[in-house]
């Protein structure tokens, strides 16, 4: 076995690397750009190195930096984990060059599967289902319209080289393909240096599902089953799971057979991955081969208890696979969901800063979180997007999904924008929970873009009840006698409840419309202020969700749902209906927040006068700290944050008389 491990990546992969090689007993070498000299995979490695200048061009995709670095620390192999230098075929032959083993597949694998054409031509001769299409490259507009009238609309223009959904355009018709063979060739010279394409039968909601197959240097060669990728947006995968809950037993051992051959046909040697794209009848037809790791690893590893870095390691230093197809066996039910700073409020729209808070679920109960960031981390332009893997393991289907939704709800973080309410509202969908499900699956369920999932009103009344025990708690400790009687605002709707101390916590009853009582919820919670994650349970129901604490305002996060839950007390509510006021006039004379951070500070208190400069608050955001000061005399109404409150831009830390 090696004694000396480069890993010629970044972030979360660069991370469930080195602690598989930390296991095992191995050396680990983190390389990092300037970006990157504080990200959690530099800290965790024995030795790093610096390899450039933020941008990839000038760091993570320099071959002779990595080499240089390896040379220096006298590392014996190198994996490239995903993306970046992966699946490259000169980077492979240039490690070889210095006697230095690279953890994957052999320059011939990555070049013959790299490439869209060959690769086909290769698996229809290993007898690999492919899909009906012209193999050949396409020289011009017209060809391809001749071409696409044979095979038959809808049709596919597929860039030959590359990946990523990077190069593909869907035609119905004559003019389709002019434009699309326009379009398809410009994004691949500009994406892969290579304009060649190709064009192939578009099977119409297809399914996407891939078996991980896994080769040694001696001619042996198994698969461990399959994983079904279709929850995908702008075709990247979103969501992951295994096994596929769409798949038959026949079917599954028909495509890992084929899996298997190709990858003896083309002399594999590592863990990689067959793609296949599957029709409604569960006819499937081979997509392309991923000659590396893949991002959804984990969900194989969980149902088969093999730990894939582990194997490429063994496989890279010459060893014989100790496994056998028979040792194979699929177990219980894993999802993995990719979180990405991202706002899916906003079209998705690419968000970034610094985490100035992260607090993942814990790891246990059939969780497991794959991340390569920490609280205070940067999320920078310059990278992909991807926070964290979140995967959820199961007996079944049903229970990895119910470990999923819980797990969601967990996940805590501030600073930027995440797309986890959206993947909540995913987990909710009926046809997912049923399974049906294709590659437009995400296109068709939200074509006008995601807004977020209305909660039922059940539902809304046990998260009303949690926020009036919280504000019960923090008036208590404060030193008040909290009210009885209480008005909840969510939007344009509002409820009285009353509440009742009880020797269990408290009891809340929504009240009818004459102020007759509801059915009472026994509500008792385990909540920090100042943090955003509340455990509950109502009437013996366990419910958790994210919040934030601004005044009478709660901001609460569950389920794809995002709420603004305004509580008074009911005299409190009276008077200010007595009392409208303007909002334009109720933000200007307010001290907002100029930025998304942390309060460590509130320097005022309610009724005190202030004077032009003085200090009113101090923010934290960046890891800078921020004091924000009166810009002209006033006297303060309303104090709204309190320390330990995570604040977004514009959100109203205290209003002036």
């Amino acid at each position: 076995m090696f004694q000396k491990l480069l890993i010629a990546n970044r972030g979360e992969i660069a991370l469930r690397i080195m602690r598989t090689a930390q296991r095992l007993g191995i050396g680990t070498v983190a390389v990092y750009s300037e970006a990157d000299a504080s990200a959690p995979h530099v800290r965790f490695a024995d030795e790093s190195i610096l390899i450039g200048p933020a941008p990839t061009a000038q760091s993570y995709l320099r071959i002779d930096a990595i080499l240089d670095a390896a040379r220096k620390t006298g590392t014996d192999a190198v994996h490239p984990g995903y993306g970046f230098l992966s699946e490259n075929a000169s980077f492979a032959d240039a490690l070889a060059a210095e006697g230095i083993a690279f953890v994957g597949p052999p320059a011939s694998a990555i070049s013959a599967m790299g490439d869209k054409v060959e690769s086909k031509r290769i698996a229809t001769a290993a007898g690999v289902s492919t899909i009906p299409g012209h193999a050949d490259v396409i020289g011009s507009e017209d060809e391809a319209v001749v071409i696409a009238r044979e095979i038959g609309f809808p049709v596919m223009i597929k860039a030959a080289a590359g990946g990523g959904g990077k190069g593909m355009r869907i035609a119905h018709d004559d003019a389709g393909v002019r434009e699309g063979f326009a379009r398809s060739t410009s994004e691949a010279r500009s994406s892969f240096g290579d304009d060649r394409v190709f064009i192939e039968k578009f099977i119409v909601d297809p399914r996407h599902i891939e078996i991980q197959v896994l080769a040694d240097s001696h001619g042996n060669a198994i698969h461990l089953g399959e994983r079904e990728c279709s929850i995908q947006r702008r075709n990247q995968k979103i969501i992951e799971e295994s096994p596929s809950p769409f798949l038959d037993a026949d079917g599954r051992k028909r495509m890992g057979e084929q899996a298997v051959a190709l990858a003896l046909a083309v002399g594999y040697q590592s863990a990689g991955t067959v793609e296949f794209v599957v029709d409604a009848d569960r006819n499937f037809y081979f997509l392309e081969m991923n000659t590396r790791l893949q991002v959804e690893h984990p969900v194989t590893e969980l149902v088969t208890r093999i730990d894939l870095v582990e194997q490429m390691l063994r496989v890279a230093a010459g060893e014989t696979l100790a496994l056998a197809q028979s040792d194979i066996v699929q177990k219980g039910w894993a999802l993995e969901s990719r979180i990405y700073a991202e706002d899916p409020f906003r079209g998705f729209l690419p968000s970034t800063g610094r985490l100035t808070w992260y607090s993942p679920p814990e790891e246990d109960g059939g969780v497991r979180v794959d991340a390569g960031v920490a609280e205070g981390s940067e999320i920078s332009v310059h990278y992909d997007p991807m926070i964290a893997k979140l995967c959820a393991f199961g007996a079944d289907r049903a229970e990895a999904l119910e470990i999923m939704r819980g797990a969601l709800d967990r996940f805590c973080m501030a600073g930027v924008e995440h797309n986890i309410p959206f993947l909540s509202a995913v987990m909710d969908d009926p046809d997912f929970i049923a399974g049906n499900m294709h590659t437009g699956f995400i296109d068709k369920r939200y074509p006008e873009g995601f807004s977020g999932v209305e909660l039922p009103a059940r539902e809304l009344e046990c998260l009303v009840a949690v926020c009036l025990l919280l504000r019960w708690l923090l008036e208590r400790r404060a030193g008040g006698e909290p009210p009885a009687l209480w008005v909840a605002t969510i939007g344009d709707t509002a409820w009285d409840f009353r509440a009742e101390e009880s020797p269990s916590g408290l009891l809340v009853e929504r009240m009818n419309g004459e102020q007759t009582p509801g059915s009472p919820m026994a509500v008792d919670a385990d909540w920090i202020p100042g943090t955003p994650a509340c455990e509950a349970c109502v009437d013996g129901t366990r419910i958790a969700f994210q919040l934030w604490r601004r005044g009478e305002e709660f901001r609460v996060t569950r389920r794809g749902a995002r709420l603004s839950i305004m509580l008074r007390s009911k005299r409190h509510a009276e008077l200010a209906l007595r009392m409208p006021r303007d909002e334009k006039e109720d933000r200007a004379a307010a001290l907002l927040c100029p930025m998304p951070g942390l309060v460590i500070s509130i320097n005022v208190r309610e009724g005190e006068a202030v004077e032009a400069g003085k200090a009113l608050a101090m923010i934290e955001a960046m890891k800078m700290e921020n004091v924000l000061r009166a810009d002209r005399n006033a006297t303060v109404a309303r104090v709204l944050a309190a320390p330990g409150d995570v604040l977004a831009v514009d959100d109203v830390i205290l209003e002036f008389a």
